[in-house]
């Protein structure tokens, strides 16, 4: 579970250094620009060619964009009724609708289920969560950011967005059959391994629990949908009406128990959708999703 503790190491370096006098103010926005023009299309170049897509694997893969779709038509609805701006139902839905499949997950399916629940999750993450991320989530985070919005300056950001053509052309790679050379695949891991460090440094540079700065409202509903609802979506659809008992179901359902994906929060917070929410959203939903897998996990025994 090395991953967890990286994971708190990071965003509580982030907050102490937030808190040193002369520590760059902009440091946040410094290192979200590595995130999104070095780091993740490096990460999405490596990955998505190595992809092997199989029609049993659908499961795993379609989970993320199930997720992320009621987390689109759920905070369209409540948002009336929370009296939410365009920025803030837009930082909700990109970060309570795509789950931590990758950092926080693997190495719970790893203990779970074994060598092949962390295949299955590689999957879930490169195939799901990670194209919901750089497709549906740019797509969400260049609508609401934009106060004139067009479907052409939409299009215009998707495909001027990095990481969406890294994607493209690994796909691209990918369909033909091409893999990078066993050089170029090692240049490319080393380009993209400080990732997770620097995303996660990035969110706890930004971390800021003032009660003044909380949304509670906001952050109520965002937390109930991500932990609860998402969990309760995926329960519902693989195993209570599609009978998919087997351990893959449930990789599933405990996929989609995660906190929020902390590349969602960079997008959310490189858009300006209500950055102190959205780190919020994957600085309260990580620690508290530990305690969700175990609920859910014991959930399913019965099943």
């Amino acid at each position: 579970m090395i991953n967890l503790l990286l994971l708190f190491i990071c965003l509580a370096i982030g907050v102490f250094l937030r808190r040193l006098k002369g520590f760059s103010e902009d440091a946040s926005t410094v290192l979200n620009t590595i995130i999104i023009y070095v780091c993740l299309p490096a990460i999405t170049l490596l990955n998505t060619t190595e992809i092997h897509f199989s029609s049993n694997l659908l499961l795993p893969i379609l989970m993320p964009y199930i997720i992320y779709v009621g987390s689109f038509i759920f905070f369209n609805l409540v948002a009336p009724l929370i009296n939410i701006d365009s920025n803030t139902k837009g930082a909700l839905i990109l970060t309570a609708g795509i789950s931590s499949v990758s950092f926080v997950g693997f190495p719970i399916f790893e203990v779970i289920f074994g060598k092949e629940g962390l295949q299955n999750g590689i999957l879930m993450s490169q195939a799901g969560s990670f194209v919901v991320c750089g497709t549906l989530g740019i797509f969400t985070a260049s609508y609401y950011s934009s106060a004139d919005f067009s479907m052409k300056n939409v299009a215009l950001n998707i495909f001027k967005f990095p990481p969406f053509l890294a994607f493209c052309v690994a796909l691209s790679l990918n369909i033909s059959n091409w893999h990078f050379p066993l050089w170029s695949q090692q240049v490319l891991d080393k380009i993209g391994s400080p990732f997770s460090f620097l995303a996660l440094l990035s969110i706890g540079l930004q971390i800021n629990f003032q009660r003044s700065q909380l949304d509670l409202k906001a952050l109520f509903y965002g937390l109930f949908y991500k932990l609860l609802l998402a969990p309760l979506l995926i329960f519902t659809i693989y195993i209570l009406i599609l009978g998919e008992y087997s351990p893959l179901g449930k990789l599933c359902v405990i996929g989609a128990t995660l906190g929020s994906m902390n590349t969602a929060t960079i997008i959310a917070i490189t858009y300006k959708l209500n950055p102190n929410l959205a780190t919020q959203m994957v600085s309260i939903s990580i620690p508290l999703s530990l305690l969700n897998v175990a609920i859910w996990y014991g959930l399913m025994l019965y099943f």
